[in-house]
């Protein structure tokens, strides 16, 4: 069968590169033609354009580029029109990906399904009605979205188990490095290489410029009174090192690149901002305080109470339904208060092993499912029957 995929950035990259593997195990036939990047090319197909091409940020970034996202958009269109797929599968990004869903439903009988759905319960839950009328089918990665949309807009869903839960469990069956072979691996890769013998605070700073910036300067402020750990930061694979190197200047901290999952095997706590990272850390049984600072505090803490939807920023807490992380976010967020909640999370801290006893629940309602295969063998039987 011929399957027309689109992603938007790096984590859909990844999420659609290990569905059209598992697709693959079950259609030989499978023919992928695709927006998409590095790792869906590796695993085959034709790629129409590099999801790099349409990945603008914010408001000011998508304004000054109108004319580039309509242009893609129409050429995204004519392509499926051309090539006349079996179906067309969309991976999370709406803002382009529900408008094509629109088209393909309006101008064509190729069933459109949408694999980690758009997070409509957080913002712009009107989404629901374009998503009711032109997608077909809707996988879901996180399990409180099945009561949103069946229960509350009564619409069908396939909840087909976490990627990350499964990337992190396949990670661990294949990681047997001590802590002092890692160390002495770094030490050959990284111009600021760890030391034996000495405790790790993992600094998950985000992967995007601004992130960065807004956080990772108090984050080291707070880890640095901890004078018994060594800070070592996880280098996101998009921001080169002359960006890091003006935070990490006439510091003590340590930084490894493209190796976040052996840097959680080995970490006593961590200082993380908000996003899959988050749950990330969890499900390596790393005690955290999410850290995310924004612009105008108390404006933000008032839109948050008051037009988003959601009690929670973190995976970990949305998916438990409760808190079991400290979220230091806007109004929340300063130095002395990271300060005091990490403190509380160092070894022979109740507040550590309280979290630790947690993150079974947040496993527990993951489930064990491999998600690409599960949401494969759907939609196969169901593109079949």
């Amino acid at each position: 069968m011929k399957y027309y995929l689109i992603v938007g950035e790096a984590s859909g990259d990844l999420h659609a590169s290990h569905l059209m593997m598992s697709l693959k195990k079950i259609d030989k036939e499978a023919d992928f033609r695709f927006f998409g990047g590095d790792l869906m090319s590796a695993v085959g197909g034709t790629r129409v354009k590099h999801y790099k091409e349409l990945a603008y940020m914010g408001f000011v970034p998508v304004l000054l580029h109108l004319r580039t996202i309509f242009s893609n958009m129409a050429m995204c269109k004519q392509d499926i029109l051309q090539w006349n797929p079996d179906v067309v599968i969309l991976v999370d990004y709406p803002g382009f990906n529900l408008s094509i869903a629109k088209f393909v439903h309006s101008k064509t009988q190729i069933p459109v399904y949408y694999y980690i759905s758009p997070k409509i319960w957080a913002w712009k839950e009107w989404r629901i009605k374009s998503i009711k009328r032109d997608v077909n089918e809707l996988f879901s990665i996180l399990p409180f979205e099945v009561p949103f949309y069946e229960t509350k807009h009564h619409y069908k869903i396939h909840y087909v188990g976490n990627p990350t839960a499964d990337e992190v469990r396949t990670f661990l069956k294949g990681y047997q490095e001590t802590f002092e072979e890692f160390v002495a691996r770094q030490k050959l890769l990284s111009p600021h290489p760890l030391e034996s013998g000495k405790p790790v605070i993992a600094l998950l700073a985000g992967s995007r410029k601004q992130e960065i910036k807004d956080n990772l300067p108090a984050m080291i402020e707070a880890a640095r009174t901890f004078t018994d750990y060594q800070m070592v930061l996880a280098g996101a694979p998009s921001i080169e090192d002359d960006y890091y190197e003006k935070f990490l200047q006439g510091s003590e901290v340590k930084m490894v690149r493209n190796e976040t999952y052996a840097l959680l095997k080995h970490a006593a706590v961590a200082l993380v901002t908000s996003g899959t990272a988050t749950l990330e850390t969890a499900l390596f049984d790393v005690p955290q305080v999410v850290c995310y600072e924004t612009p105008i505090p108390k404006l933000i803490r008032f839109g948050f109470e008051h037009i988003i939807k959601v009690k929670y920023i973190s995976l970990v807490n949305l998916i438990a339904n409760r808190e079991i992380v400290q979220e230091l976010m806007a109004d929340r967020f300063s130095v002395a208060n990271i300060q005091a909640e990490l403190e509380k999370l160092l070894p022979s801290h109740p507040e550590r092993e309280e979290m630790l006893t947690d993150y079974k629940e947040v496993r527990q309602k993951l489930g064990d499912a491999v998600a690409p295969d599960n949401a494969a063998g759907i939609m196969y039987n169901l593109l079949k029957n």
